[in-house]
């Protein structure tokens, strides 16, 4: 198989799952987490054509296979999560990858490359402030900021701690939303008070 077919492939999944919205790589992840019966964070070809189905991805048999081959890469027959879903993440351009790590920069107020509730109490503590749930009195400040952090989690499994990985995997979905390198930067430096 060449690399210009499992590069085609590939180019079909992420433009169909794209095309659902946004949050749609991530959905796709946790339908993945639900069809890893075994709790091995990786899947086999039946649990990707099955993950493929439920969320209504059509492929053919060579279409799926050239797929599992290609991320297969030590032949194993099992497809680790994480190789997966960095391989979905649409390439974007440097500015931004860069943008984006300097909001997760900003939030990561210890500087321990993991974002935890504690740091998004020291710097986006006014933006939980302004959520309804939190204004309606129904969430409490810690559950409005674990809310926010479990967004950008890992579908499906989400730790209370956000890394540097998971933070661009999330704003790489994002990014194939908005055609424009300007308004995506204006957008990310408006939502992070991120200024020049």
């Amino acid at each position: 198989m060449s690399e210009f077919a499992r590069q085609e492939v590939l180019d079909k999944l992420r433009e169909k799952c794209l095309k659902k919205s946004c949050g749609a790589l991530k959905q796709l992840g946790c339908v993945f987490r639900r069809m890893d019966h075994d709790f091995s964070k990786k899947i086999c070809f039946q649990e990707l054509r099955q993950g493929l189905e439920v969320y209504g991805v059509d492929m053919s048999e060579e279409e799926l296979r050239t797929l599992f081959d290609a991320f297969d890469k030590d032949k194993n027959e099992a497809i680790d999560f994480n190789e997966f879903m960095l391989a979905l993440r649409p390439d974007m351009s440097q500015s931004r990858i860069n943008v984006i790590n300097e909001a997760f920069d900003k939030l990561d107020a210890n500087g321990d490359g993991v974002l935890k509730v504690d740091d998004l109490k020291v710097v986006y503590k006014k933006n939980a402030h302004n959520h309804p749930m939190y204004q309606s009195g129904k969430w409490t400040e810690e559950q409005t900021l674990r809310y926010f952090l479990d967004s950008l989690d890992t579908p499906g499994t989400p730790d209370g701690m956000v890394t540097r990985e998971e933070f661009q995997n999330y704003y790489a979905g994002v990014s194939a939303t908005v055609d424009d390198d300007c308004y995506f930067d204006l957008m990310m430096r408006s939502c992070y008070g991120l200024y020049k």
